[in-house]
């Protein structure tokens, strides 16, 4: 299980610029102008902007990535990220801080390149983020940094031997960069007032840093101690309060050269897809259920394969909830329904 609290600091006249949706029928609509900033302000409250909503998601879901991962070890969060809402629109030149707590328990899925199994543990981690959109020639797009914190208690079978560790560090700091290239032109929060809710579709770049702590002699690490990248393309489609998105993407890494052991440690390219169907029911509270299915990632030792190729399929749900101004909370659930070579689990946050 996974508690996160997620706090989005931004300016209050950006997001109240940015708040955009349908009027109800025989309701006067709040982009006219003549209702008043006061009588905006009273119909759609900060806490319930839609874009803080929809970048405290994204700089979220990145976190997890980091925190569940303890990236040389488990599997958890680089291939199973369900991510819905993560090509919808946004105004530009606005910025956004992050502050992410999160504790995560249960059993793990490791790497099968590791003797480890029966693995349980906790984890908690702590980050700090920002994200920016901005004009790239003429569409919206978005850039993020975040760097994850992480303290993990692990027990499992070493070699059929019981061992119990802790780790405590910094985690690897992951960057990405996100660009609407359909239906997502670069409007500035009173311009993105006027829009017209549409299908968007763009791609996205993940990148994740190994800046984090690493230890060779270490079976079990924070940092995996080598470079992943994640381009990704996806749509989003709004159908009056329903959405449906689709995506797909790769995650490609370079090799540890220093892996425990002395060895040299590769894996080949994973892929990945997801798709969510969704409901909102008002500004900010929404709900999604959500597919994902990846394959492939063969480990690799020393140019020698492990033959240990994935093809995992799960699924889950998203609620998201505001719950104070500037304030977002989202709980999710998911679970395996096919798995070869990993993801027999279920996890909730």
């Amino acid at each position: 299980m996974v508690v996160v609290g997620t706090l989005v600091i931004s300016s209050k006249a950006e997001l109240l610029a940015a708040s955009r949706l349908p009027p109800a029928k025989g309701t006067p609509d709040p982009r006219s102008a003549r209702v008043t900033t006061r009588a905006a302000t009273r119909r759609f409250p900060v806490r319930s902007v839609v874009t803080t909503i929809t970048e405290a998601r994204r700089l979220a879901i990145l976190f997890l990535l980091a925190v569940l991962g303890l990236m040389s070890a488990t599997r958890l969060a680089q291939a199973q990220d369900m991510e819905p809402r993560a090509y919808s629109a946004s105004p530009i030149n606005t910025n956004f801080l992050l502050a992410t707590y999160a504790h995560t328990a249960g059993a793990a899925s490791l790497d099968p390149s590791l003797p480890i199994s029966n693995v349980r543990g906790v984890i908690d981690g702590a980050l700090v983020g920002y994200d920016r959109t901005f004009d790239l020639f003429g569409n919206q797009a978005s850039a993020a940094i975040l760097i994850p914190a992480v303290k993990a208690h692990l027990r499992g079978d070493v070699f059929d031997a019981s061992r119990e560790i802790t780790r405590l560090g910094m985690g690897d700091m992951l960057m990405r960069v996100t660009e609407n290239l359909i239906g997502g032109p670069a409007l500035t929060p009173a311009e993105f007032m006027q829009r017209e809710p549409t299908t968007t579709a763009g791609v996205s770049l993940t990148a994740v840093a190994p800046t984090g702590d690493y230890n060779p002699q270490h079976l079990i690490n924070i940092s995996s101690h080598r470079w992943s990248f994640k381009p990704e393309a996806g749509f989003s489609q709004p159908i009056d309060n329903w959405f449906v998105d689709r995506s797909a993407g790769v995650w490609l890494r370079t090799d540890n050269s220093n892996f425990f052991g002395g060895k040299d440690r590769g894996q080949g390219a994973l892929w990945t897809t997801q798709a969510h169907a969704g409901y909102n029911f008002r500004p900010g509270l929404w709900l999604a259920a959500d597919v994902t299915h990846y394959f492939g990632g063969d480990t690799i030792l020393n140019g020698v394969s492990n033959q240990d190729f994935q093809s995992v399929t799960r699924y889950g749900a998203t609620l998201s909830v505001p719950i104070a101004d500037g304030f977002q909370t989202k709980v999710a659930w998911a679970s395996w329904l096919t798995a070869h070579n990993g993801g027999r689990f279920s996890t909730g946050f």
